[in-house]
């Protein structure tokens, strides 16, 4: 495994948390890493750590993915380094609460780095990765998606979002040799719940997953060549069964008239 180069997995969010347990997962994998986060001392840190441990070179890349001009570095570096071969499209924000008692300044930097970013960094990596012939995308969405009305009405759109995204991409890219997932995490033990102001030790424990646990179930479905894992879902059938019912759809999702159903224009 010595001579092996998988290549450079840009990790973004990578202080902490699902970024830093990819950031440690990757390494162990032979891959170089550029870390980006805003907080550039805990950023060295973990790249000391894992350049010593791991031997393989690590980038710190200090950026705040809620500022355009700050993506747009990010965004170029994966346009024009072609070492890159994966992006860990990680970093986000989660709410503070019910959409009704939240802050709308809040909510749109949540759609900034959440929304925003993502599809720039991701559309990025899509397009360099496809001219390369290789490369990997891994967005980290939210089990929220499916259930919207149990949770932050912005917070789980943008999730929905990196979902549809990241579907929408492996439909484009998946011919060009590069590989997609969304990954779909339920509760997981990590810092986003005490940034927003609340703490994970106040939820049922029995629902909140380990991250290094998380993140290692993600890197087994990526190897497994899913589309879509959700780490801590039992049968792989139930989601089948939900993608096969949703593209049943797709033969009467447009006709020129209405359906009949409504007694509207139906001559």
């Amino acid at each position: 495994m010595s001579g092996f180069n998988p290549g450079t997995a840009l990790v973004t969010g990578a202080s902490s948390g699902i970024g830093a347990a990819y950031a440690d997962r990757l390494a162990k994998r032979r891959y170089n890493l550029l870390l980006v986060a805003r907080d550039g001392e805990r950023l060295s840190a973990l790249a000391k750590r894992l350049k010593a441990e791991q031997g393989v070179e690590v980038e710190v890349l200090v950026a705040d993915l809620t500022n355009r001009a700050d993506v747009r570095v990010v965004e170029q570096r994966l346009r024009d380094d072609a070492a890159i071969t994966m992006l860990v499209n990680n970093a986000g924000i989660g709410p503070k609460g019910k959409m009704l008692d939240d802050d709308a300044d809040y909510l749109e930097n949540m759609i900034e780095l959440n929304v925003v970013a993502v599809n720039r960094l991701a559309v990025a990596a899509a397009q360099a990765f496809s001219k390369r012939g290789r490369g990997a995308i891994v967005n980290i969405a939210s089990v929220v998606v499916f259930i919207p009305e149990r949770f932050n009405a912005t917070y789980s759109a943008t999730k929905a979002f990196v979902l549809n995204l990241t579907q929408g991409i492996h439909a484009e890219v998946a011919e060009q040799g590069v590989k997609v997932q969304a990954v779909l995490p339920g509760l997981t033990r990590t810092e986003i719940f005490e940034r927003a102001g609340g703490s994970v030790d106040n939820l049922p424990a029995s629902m909140v997953m380990d991250v290094n646990d998380m993140v290692d179930a993600s890197l087994a479905g990526f190897d497994k060549g899913e589309l879509i894992t959700i780490p801590s879902l039992p049968n792989e059938n139930d989601l089948a069964q939900l993608t096969t019912a949703r593209l049943a759809l797709g033969p009467n999702l447009s006709h020129s008239k209405p359906a009949a159903r409504y007694g509207v224009n139906v001559d």
